[in-house]
């Protein structure tokens, strides 16, 4: 028996997931179609796994605006697939969702039991999702909403900016959409966590404190520079979301309350400055 499977090879999470546990089996979609009922079958059944770790989605934000059929595919049907496959093999679910599922403009930490009101496609998808897993097995999963997230693997803010900050002569950075990054790491060992303990419900997970895109932007800077991965210093300026249209609209406020997530999980929530800092030891 396979103790844990994890869904999405590709992605920085299972990267990561894979980095600690590594007996764990990933799948990425050369080894299964989440969107089959028989490949999941045909796949899942000879490994025989205790649990899932779903950590793949459709995550191209702004493409799914126009690409609905494929979001909702990826986000909403494979998923309710995966949910069935594990009802009927009685193996529990770790779902990994986003803070894109509230319509950004609460202004106070989002508690688990806030409204689902999502303002774009992508959100939708995953909400839709969610909706799945609750309802078709919610005694035997757990869905972790997060936000933010980076790692040392693969695309993410915290390599962009420093590869523009290497190339340009200055930036502008949006300072009104506010939340908290996530290190992945953290992220992984939550879902680890989840899975193996099982811990079922629905949780919040990411790395503690708040910040703007901007505040961000300068901590990588100041960290970059620190570790030498950056060789010098240049301006960088907050804008406001309206300099910098996208096809999909960015929440403004998505921190989320992590209240239950402190009181049922061992692995610590640590401050996002912290989590930068070591993330960057690794670039180094």
């Amino acid at each position: 028996m396979t103790p844990l499977v994890v869904i999405g090879k590709s992605g920085q999470l299972a990267w990561e997931i894979a980095r600690l546990i590594p007996d764990a089996v990933c799948l990425g979609r050369d080894d299964i179609d989440i969107t089959s009922d028989s490949s999941i079958c045909d796949t899942l059944a000879p490994l025989a796994p205790r649990a899932i770790i779903n950590a793949s989605a459709y995550t191209a934000v702004d493409n799914a605006e126009i690409d609905e059929a494929n979001a909702y595919l990826l986000n909403q049907t494979a998923v309710a697939k995966l949910a069935q496959y594990c009802k009927e093999q009685q193996v529990f679910l770790v779902h990994v969702s986003t803070d894109y599922v509230f319509n950004g403009e609460k202004g106070v930490p989002y508690t688990v039991d806030d409204i689902i009101e999502p303002q774009g496609m992508y959100g939708k998808t995953k909400a839709a999702g969610e909706a799945e897993v609750i309802g078709i097995l919610p005694e035997q999963s757990a869905i972790i909403r997060t936000s933010w997230v980076y790692s040392s693997h693969g695309n993410n803010f915290v390599k962009t900016m420093l590869r523009l900050m290497a190339d340009k002569p200055q930036l502008g950075v949006i300072d009104d959409q506010i939340g908290s990054p996530t290190w992945a790491k953290g992220l992984a060992e939550a879902c680890i966590e989840a899975a193996t303990g099982p811990l079922a419900g629905v949780f919040h997970w990411s790395d503690e404190g708040v910040c703007s895109w901007y505040d961000f932007a300068l901590a990588i800077q100041k960290s970059g520079i620190d570790k030498g991965l950056l060789d010098s210093r240049i301006p960088i300026t907050p804008i406001p979301s309206s300099a910098y249209p996208t096809p999909a609209k960015r929440p403004h406020y998505s921190v989320l309350d992590k209240t239950l997530s402190r009181s049922n999980y061992k692995t610590p929530l640590i401050h996002w400055r912290e989590q930068l800092c070591a993330m960057m030891d690794e670039l180094q």
